[in-house]
């Protein structure tokens, strides 16, 4: 199993958790981002904690102490504790972002990035905002970017799915109609 794989498991562990012993799944988030923040601050604990030469049995009780006096939430204490004593804390990144993809999908919430040739203001991106969320029936939230390679129209990537408008992807298939004709 890669390191990955394990990752998503642990969040949507930590997800279920905290949804069936109704936790304040916001502060889990926080609380997971404080704690990686911490080890991004303190670079001596970060390798202590992460190094897989430093023996287990002084991991656990490390972060043990930390949870003691950090005051996080007991489900991601648990989880952090047990993570150390299965030096398993390497995955920590990976779980904060499967963690937030599956709250995400907890709460129907989607992501899309919108990718224009030039900004677009607040208007634009409110309407495209209600289009994407109509045609995915889910709460959409728009992250944008520039690219002035598609000449015009936009760009959208909702997941895996892409809804390609730009006039380069239009010329494009003229192109190939004109080539097949």
């Amino acid at each position: 199993m890669t390191n990955k794989t394990a990752a998503l498991r642990y969040a949507r562990a930590l997800l279920d958790v905290a949804v069936k012993e109704k936790a304040d799944l916001e502060q889990i988030e926080r609380d997971l981002t404080q704690f990686l923040d911490l080890l991004r601050a303190y670079p001596a604990l970060e390798k202590v904690l992460l190094n897989p030469a430093v023996p287990v049995t002084r991991k656990g009780p490390a972060v043990a102490d930390l949870m003691a006096r950090a005051k996080f939430s007991p489900i991601l204490s648990k989880l952090l504790v047990m993570l150390a004593e299965r030096d398993r804390l390497v995955l920590l990144p990976d779980i904060l972002t499967g963690y937030r993809d599956r709250l995400m999908d907890y709460r129907h919430v989607a992501r899309a990035e919108v990718t224009t040739a030039s900004p677009l203001d607040a208007r634009h991106v409110q309407a495209i905002q209600a289009g994407l969320a109509k045609a995915t029936g889910r709460t959409v939230t728009v992250s944008t970017k520039l690219d002035p390679s598609i000449i015009g129209g936009m760009v959208a990537r909702v997941g895996s799915t892409v809804y390609d408008a730009s006039i380069a992807h239009q010329l494009e298939r003229m192109k190939q109609r004109l080539e097949n004709a």
